[in-house]
């Protein structure tokens, strides 16, 4: 008994300290772990991410009929990067896909799903990308064969997060919003809109250096889902790469960056993919 009192009061500590994150290290969480955003933004080489130029852009993140999508510079630097932007047009360019030029960045970045960070988030993630070393690296422009709309809506208003303590809410905010889970995983609509009705049911190809990888189906279901699967299974597919029968997954799944998500984050996450609707 006093052993399970112990370890109970080791966890509610554990998961104090988490929540009492300063903004900084709330956005060095966020961007270099479930949201992932190196895993476009950072350029790589034959052996992984090129040393030194964490988040300096320049790759070509998708190349397609409709557009030519190159990763922009996120560092500091003043001329090359967002050094001279100000916190204001960084949390706006995040949220709401708004340069300080008033000119709209386009897909694949989800704005979609990015208007729904909560605030206290996306200045942490300002406080964090303000901290990265600059790194000059002058950027081609991306370009779009299709019209763009004239912005993703209106200006957002005030946001929370859901509370930490509603375990399918936080999940679905860490798997909508903050790690984009569902832009890749939900299967789109002949008018290039997410078919929301079957959230979570895979089928998207993606191609790159690895082949066409085709995103998977995580919804619960037991013939093509997730269902037959243990949590640790699915945690271990998220964090390394390795299915449940032993099979290798492939990018762009950001495995070393889903590798650091922290224990609640990663259980909250679970039971949320849990509580989806079943896509057979």
């Amino acid at each position: 008994m006093r052993l399970l009192g112990l370890l109970a009061l080791a966890c509610a500590l554990t998961t104090t300290a988490a929540q009492a994150q300063s903004p900084l290290e709330r956005g060095r969480y966020l961007v270099e772990t479930i949201a992932g955003c190196g895993n476009c933004h950072t350029p790589q080489g034959p052996n992984g991410p090129l040393p030194g130029r964490s988040l300096a852009g320049g790759m070509v993140v998708e190349d397609n009929p409709a557009f030519t999508a190159i990763a922009s510079n996120i560092t500091p630097d003043r001329k090359t990067g967002i050094g001279a932007w100000t916190d204001e047009q960084i949390f706006r360019a995040i949220r709401e896909g708004i340069r300080p030029d008033g000119s709209l960045i386009g897909p694949p970045m989800p704005f979609g799903l990015y208007r729904g960070l909560a605030d206290a988030d996306v200045r942490a993630i300002v406080a964090y990308l303000r901290t990265v070393p600059p790194v000059p690296n002058p950027v081609a422009k991306s370009t779009y064969r299709i019209a763009l709309p004239p912005a993703y809506g209106p200006p957002v208003g005030h946001i929370d997060a859901p509370p930490r303590t509603d375990k399918v809410a936080y999940g679905a905010y860490l798997a909508g919003p903050v790690g984009h889970c569902m832009e890749c995983h939900t299967p789109m609509l002949p008018d290039g809109q997410r078919d929301t009705e079957r959230l979570g049911a895979g089928g998207q190809p993606f191609n790159g250096p690895w082949g066409t990888s085709v995103a998977a189906n995580i919804t619960p279901a037991k013939a093509r889902g997730l269902g037959d699967w243990s949590d640790a299974q699915i945690e271990r597919a998220i964090r390394t790469g390795v299915s449940a029968d032993g099979r290798k997954l492939f990018p762009p799944m950001a495995f070393g960056y889903y590798a650091k998500i922290a224990a609640d984050d990663m259980a909250a996450l679970i039971i949320y993919l849990r509580s989806l609707p079943p896509q057979d």
